[in-house]
C-alpha cells in the first residue's frame, strides 16, 4: 500500500505536520468512520485541504469549507492547439476582457438560470426573508464570475494528440461563502448574517447531525450551492468556446469541496472532501497543476487501495508556500506589498520558459509555491490512472492585487 497509518489517519505522500495535526483533531471529533490525507494536503480552516473525513450521519460546514462546491470543468475541443498559437495572445486578451474575474463584472450581462426557481431556496426563506433576499441577489449578481485567488480559466494542449482543451476552476462565489458562514454562525447560536466567525485555523470541526433540522437545512443549501457552481462553470466554458469558435466533444466536471452521501463497506456514510477529488471506479476527474506544470484527466481504479481511500484522490499539486510567504503582506490602504519571497520577474521568466501566455495572477500563484503534480499523482498511482496529460498554453486569472473576500 502506498499510504501509511499515522495514529487514526491514512496518509498519502509526505506528511505535513500542520495538516496532520488538523486531521488528527478531526479524527477525534464526532462520529468519525475514517480520516484521510491525500498527497497534496496542507493546512486549511479546521479540516485540512486535501483532507477527507468520513462521518456516520453527520455533515461538517467547516469541513466543506467557505468555497462550497469549488471544482473544475474541462472540455476537449474540436480544435488543434498548434493552429491557435499564432492568435493565442489575442485570444487570451479576449478571454481576460469578456470573462469576469475578481469580485465584480466586466459587463452588465446577468445570467438567468432555472436554479433561481429551485425549491431549495425555501431553506433561506426559513432562516429569514432578509437572509433569503440578500443571498439570492448576491447569487444572481455573481453567477458566471470566476473570482480570484487560485481560480482560473486556462487553455491546454493535450500531450500526444495536440488537441486544444479548456478548463476552469472556481466554486459558488459569495453565495457559497455566506452560506457556509451563515450555518457556522447558526451552529454557534449567532445570527445567520453575522460577520464570518473569526475562529482559529486549528479549531475543531463544526458538525451537524443530518437527522437534525439544521443539518438537513445545511445539506439542502450545500446542494443548491453545488448546482450553482456547476451552472457558473458551464456558463464560463460556453463563453470561451464562443470566443474560440469551437465545439466540445468530451467533458469532465467535478466538485472537490463538498460532502457526498455514499456507501462504503456496506455502510451509508457522509464523505466530506475538502480539496479532494472523488475517484470511484471508472469516475473521471480533472486535477490541475500550477501554471508552469501539467494538469491531467484521471479515472478511478477498481483497486483495494482506492477502496481504502474511500474513492478519493488529490485535487491539485498542493501548496508548499503560503500566499503571504510568496507575495508578501498586502496593505490595502497604500495598495503595496512587502516581504514576499517571489518576485513578479521570477514568475514571468518561469512562465515564459514553460511557453504560457499569462493574463493576471500574482506571485502567490506562481509555479514556485506548488509541488510538482507528478509527485502527488505517483503517490496515488494505485487508485487512479491518467487518461489525458494537458500542458497549459494560456492562463487567465484575476489581477495580482484584486480584492475578493471569496477567493478560496
Amino acid at each position: 500500500m502506498a499510504y501509511q497509518h499515522i495514529d487514526d489517519v491514512r496518509v498519502w505522500g509526505s506528511p505535513d505536520e500542520g495538516a496532520l495535526a488538523q486531521a488528527k483533531m478531526c479524527a477525534k471529533t464526532g462520529k468519525v468512520v475514517q480520516t484521510l490525507l491525500m498527497a497534496d494536503h496542507h493546512k486549511g480552516y479546521s479540516q485540512p485541504i486535501g483532507g477527507v473525513v468520513v462521518y456516520d450521519g453527520q455533515i461538517s460546514p467547516s469541513g466543506v469549507g467557505y468555497d462550497i462546491a469549488c471544482g473544475n470543468k474541462a472540455v476537449r475541443t474540436n480544435l488543434v492547439a498548434e493552429d491557435m498559437k499564432p492568435r493565442l495572445a489575442k485570444l487570451m486578451d479576449e478571454i481576460a476582457r469578456k470573462i469576469s474575474f475578481g469580485i465584480g463584472r466586466v459587463n452588465n450581462e446577468k445570467v438567468d438560470h432555472d436554479l433561481f426557481d429551485d425549491p431549495d431556496w425555501a431553506v433561506y426563506q426559513s432562516v429569514g426573508k432578509q437572509e433569503h433576499d440578500k443571498l439570492k441577489a448576491l447569487a444572481r449578481d455573481q453567477l458566471g464570475t470566476v473570482g480570484s485567488g487560485n481560480h482560473f480559466v486556462d487553455l491546454f494542449e493535450e500531450v500526444g494528440t495536440g488537441r486544444l482543451w479548456i478548463a476552469n476552476h472556481f466554486g459558488s462565489r459569495g453565495f457559497g461563502h455566506k452560506t457556509a458562514s451563515g450555518f457556522i454562525n447558526l451552529a454557534a447560536g449567532r445570527e445567520f448574517l453575522a460577520s464570518a466567525p473569526g475562529e482559529k485555523m486549528d479549531q475543531p470541526p463544526v458538525l451537524l447531525d443530518l437527522s437534525s433540522e439544521l443539518g438537513d437545512m445545511y445539506d439542502r443549501a450545500m446542494k443548491l450551492a453545488g448546482r450553482y457552481a456547476y451552472a457558473g462553470r458551464d456558463y464560463v466554458i460556453e463563453q470561451v468556446l464562443a470566443i474560440l469558435g469551437a465545439e466540445a466533444d468530451f467533458e469532465v466536471h467535478n466538485h472537490h469541496n463538498y460532502a457526498w452521501k455514499e456507501t462504503h463497506n456496506g455502510q451509508e456514510v457522509v464523505v466530506v472532501r475538502k480539496g479532494a477529488t472523488p475517484s470511484a471506479p471508472g469516475q473521471v476527474g480533472f486535477i490541475g497543476g500550477s501554471m508552469g506544470d501539467i494538469s491531467v484527466i484521471v479515472r478511478g481504479k477498481d483497486s483495494r487501495e482506492n477502496r481504502d481511500a474511500y474513492y478519493s484522490t488529490v485535487h491539485g499539486a498542493g501548496r508548499i508556500m503560503s500566499r503571504t510567504q510568496a507575495a508578501g503582506k498586502m496593505n490595502w490602504k497604500t495598495r503595496t506589498r512587502s516581504g514576499g519571497q517571489i518576485t513578479t520577474e521570477q514568475m514571468q521568466k518561469a512562465i515564459r520558459a514553460f511557453g504560457v501566455e499569462l493574463r493576471g495572477a500574482g506571485t502567490d500563484e506562481s509555479p514556485f509555491v506548488y509541488r510538482k503534480l507528478q509527485e502527488v499523482l505517483d503517490a496515488h498511482s494505485e487508485t487512479i490512472e491518467v487518461m489525458h496529460v494537458l500542458r497549459p498554453i494560456g492562463v487567465c486569472m484575476a489581477g495580482a492585487d484584486e480584492f475578493d473576500p471569496y477567493k478560496d
